[in-house]
């Protein structure tokens, strides 16, 4: 078999010029770049070329050696990420939350441990800190090529000893995994997104080229042919596609085929001079530092500044990110990468990764430090994000991962029956309605999903199978015949498919349908708020604060939805006046009124209950007093 040339090939130097900067644009200018997520997927297959041809290359030699191609790998990969995860964990100690801090420092310890994109899969989810504030989110794509060197070399080295066709082990791998992908990314599209089995065929995709390289035509022609539909399918996918889509799925075919064609074509002209200009080289050189420097960057900024980056600091993070990239290319990449290799080196690369890992560990194991905060504020710390007391996995389905509600759901010798229906800002009104149930007799039954409003006949971007699970809260509300539905959710879009719940309840059930407005969004998440706060002004935020956001909805919701039959409460009126919204119901920090952006707390979830529960039954059992805050 004849592999690629070990030449130095400037113009894949070039190719991954294009690839970081279609990542660093989706990331600084999503707007203007929404597909630009693709650099990876033109990066997986700049790999799995490149470490194929080596491999096949010294196997087909009889020189190669497991141990000298890790020691490789190291000497390109440890470096430069010792350096960004120090300085990560060094920016979260000034800046983060523990919370926050200690879920960093668990996702250094996996960068360290190269398994990045099993523990965000694991992680992912709606209750999960969002995913613009990870400073480490963009290096599950690193586990998914270690993962890859860990395991490709010993799968060439069998089928080399088994006289199998390296060629045919690569399509036959490659299409299995390609099509594991196609099968999954509908029913879980977090796994499909971040799994090394499903994402495999992308490396495999440049495997297969190296192994069939010399069944291609490399005349001027078919060269110059090949790149330019590969640089199409590029700029096609980059243009056409969105967080939105659906990837990779049959989409990730777009930018994989693309970088293959252009990998295949060194004589096309574009490659010659375009990807092999020194401008497109330089960036390429420094693509790997670049693509770890940028994204902390641009999120430790954003939680400094408290507020939304604007255009020209989002440019001016880049710039940082392209010199910092540089200085690190020059006096860490290089030295380790091209200085002359020893067993003293590897084992130093190694203790200090192991040593980054270990202190990882011990921020998880010290909850993130928390004795780093001002003893005002230091209970806080302790607020979180409580899905269990939400019934989550049980009554609020997570939908990537199951589709049935528990029994448990429905108090069934109880009434009058409210139906809570909505998203998991739903599932955050049941401690209060427990709380209700102490003094009022009533029964409850709670069918909500995450991130899943109750609007039938919709489909959700990004929430697979909300369509479904509404579909089936509908048949599970016409057995249950509750006597009041209370529809809650994150409004904003698809509200005609709320409408159509409304209808459709109405003429089925018979029941009385309550809309409830949204809950205040607290933009930056309202533990970061008071922790601004404190910043600035030395003390406890106050009881109210203007950092929440207007609710835009509730008009819209009442002029849709009222002359439909359903009741309006408004939640901003309960929990907002002049003054602001409630930022905590109490006097001490650990009393705040929401746990991130929009999930209300405990305390918060009775507060507003008790507010509004007798109007929610009105008169149909004997109420309390009016609540006191």
């Amino acid at each position: 078999m004849s592999q690629p040339s070990d030449r130095y090939r400037p113009d894949i130097d070039g190719l991954r010029a294009i690839a970081v900067t279609l990542v660093v644009c989706f990331h600084a200018f999503p707007e203007a770049m929404p597909g630009g997520f693709i650099g990876v997927d033109i990066f997986f297959v700049i790999s799995g070329f490149l470490i194929t041809g080596i491999i096949a290359r010294e196997l087909d030699q009889q020189q190669f050696g497991l141990l000298a191609f890790y020691a490789r790998r190291i000497r390109r990969i440890f470096p430069a990420l010792i350096v960004v995860l120090g300085a990560t964990l060094v920016l979260g100690w000034l800046w983060m939350l523990p919370l926050a801090y200690a879920q960093l420092s668990a996702d250094v310890f996996a960068s360290a441990a190269f398994v990045s994109n099993i523990a965000l899969w694991l992680q992912s989810g709606y209750f999960d800190i969002e995913s613009g504030r990870k400073p480490l989110l963009h290096l599950w794509s690193l586990g998914i090529e270690e993962q890859f060197y860990l395991c490709w070399p010993l799968i060439l080295m069998l089928a080399a000893r088994l006289r199998l066709s390296l060629l045919a082990v690569a399509s036959v791998l490659g299409l299995a995994s390609f099509a594991l992908n196609v099968a999954l990314i509908g029913s879980d599209p977090v796994a499909t997104f971040y799994l090394p089995f499903t994402r495999a065929w992308e490396l495999l995709a440049g495997g297969v080229l190296a192994c069939g390289w010399n069944q291609l035509r490399h005349t001027s022609a078919a060269s110059n042919l090949r790149a330019a539909a590969g640089l199409v399918l590029i700029a096609i996918a980059a243009g056409v596609l969105d967080s939105k889509s659906a990837f990779p799925g049959w989409w990730g075919l777009l930018p994989v085929a693309g970088a293959a064609l252009l990998l295949s074509a060194p004589a096309a002209w574009g490659c010659r001079h375009l990807l092999s200009s020194p401008a497109m080289v330089r960036i390429g050189l420094i693509s790997y530092p670049l693509y770890l420097w940028h994204w902390p960057l641009l999120v430790f900024f954003g939680i400094i500044k408290f507020a939304p980056l604007t255009l020209l600091e989002r440019a001016l993070i880049v710039a940082l990110s392209f010199a910092l990239a540089a200085l690190t290319y020059r006096l860490v990449e290089v030295p380790f990468r091209f200085g002359r290799p020893n067993r003293r080196g590897i084992a130093g690369l190694c203790a200090g990764m192991g040593l980054v890992a270990l202190a990882g560990g011990v921020i998880v194991a010290g909850r993130g430090f928390d004795f780093r905060l001002p003893a005002q504020i230091r209970e806080m710390t302790d607020v979180r994000t409580d899905s269990s007391k939400w019934r989550l996995h049980e009554c609020l389905l997570d939908l990537s991962r199951e589709m049935s509600f528990a029994d448990s759901c429905v108090d069934r010798d109880r009434r009058p029956l409210i139906l809570l229906w909505g998203d998991s800002t739903a599932g955050a009104l049941l401690p209060g309605l427990r709380k209700a149930q102490e003094t009022r007799d009533f029964g409850i039954a709670q069918f909500t999903s995450s991130s899943c409003i109750p609007a039938l006949n919709t489909d959700i971007a990004g929430v697979p199978n909300c369509r479904a699970i509404n579909d089936k809260v509908l048949v599970l509300a016409l057995k249950i015949k509750p006597d009041i539905v209370l529809l809650h959710g994150t409004w904003g879009g698809s509200l005609d498919g709320v409408a159509e719940t409304v209808k459709a309840l109405k003429q089925q059930t018979g029941a009385r349908i309550i809309v409830l407005g949204s809950v205040p969004w607290w933009k930056r998440g309202l533990p970061n708020e008071v922790l601004r706060y404190f910043m600035l002004h030395h003390r406890l935020i106050p009881e109210r604060s203007d950092r929440a956001e207007a609710d835009s909805s509730g008009a819209r919701l009442r002029e849709k939805l009222v002359p439909l039959g359903a009741e309006f409460i408004s939640v901003w009126d309960t929990l907002c006046n002049a003054d602001g919204c409630l930022a905590r119901i109490g006097d001490t920090a650990k009393d705040i009124s929401a746990s991130d952006q929009v999930h209300l707390t405990e305390k918060a979830s009775v507060f507003l209950m008790q507010s509004i529960i007798d109007q929610v039954l009105r008169g149909r059992t004997s109420s309390s007093p009016n609540p006191s805050r």
